[in-house]
């Protein structure tokens, strides 16, 4: 199992680093994303002629942000989360799952264990399949994610230009701005190419 524990809050808020969080971490990782995040990104994708499958499995549910909007643009959604919140099927541990999926996979996963969400993703959907992840930036650094790029690149990362809001807990009234960087990251399983910047 898991280690799920969120971590002790940064003191580089002190230093004007506003992309580390002066609060605790919520226990769970449970940042909620704003669904306009969503919307502007299947808005460009399909302007850039990128099909999802019909049914698209919402990995890291939350309250439902994401899951809604999928569901609004006429996607089949399977909505799970570790934690039951009111919405979509709860105590779900994704980095157990066995059963493989024939949809796409989409989610903000928790950022401690992005990776292996993606990993996990990855050997569930069928070949040609998407994994789409939305992930902060940084994700694109890391010794130990360059030899995990290195096996599975993605096909595209698209770049908000505009920052996009995550709330903890799902409270977006408390969020104001934010100071970091989210794109989208897309994996096609199989997909062995250079990959493809585009900007939202």
């Amino acid at each position: 199992m898991k280690d799920w524990t969120g971590n002790k809050a940064s003191t580089w808020s002190t230093l004007a680093a506003n992309n580390h969080s002066d609060v605790e971490r919520e226990t769970h990782d449970f940042y909620a994303t704003d669904p306009h995040a969503l919307q502007i990104f299947l808005d460009k994708i399909k302007e850039d002629n990128i099909k999802l499958n019909s049914s698209v499995w919402e990995c890291a549910c939350g309250n439902g942000n994401l899951s809604k909007v999928l569901i609004d643009n006429g996607y089949n959604v399977t909505s799970t989360d570790l934690v039951e919140r009111g919405f979509g099927v709860g105590g779900v541990d994704f980095l157990n799952v066995t059963i493989p999926f024939s949809g796409d996979i989409l989610t903000n996963p928790p950022y401690k264990f992005a990776k292996e969400f993606v990993e996990k993703a990855l050997e569930l959907v069928y070949e040609g399949n998407y994994v789409i992840m939305f992930l902060k930036i940084q994700f694109l650094e890391g010794k130990s994610r360059k030899d995990f790029f290195k096996k599975y690149p993605p096909k595209y990362v698209y770049v908000n230009s505009e920052r996009q809001k995550c709330a903890i807990n799902g409270d977006f009234s408390v969020v104001n701005s934010s100071a970091v960087c989210y794109c989208w990251f897309i994996w096609q399983k199989g997909f062995t190419g250079e990959t493809i910047i585009r900007w939202i």
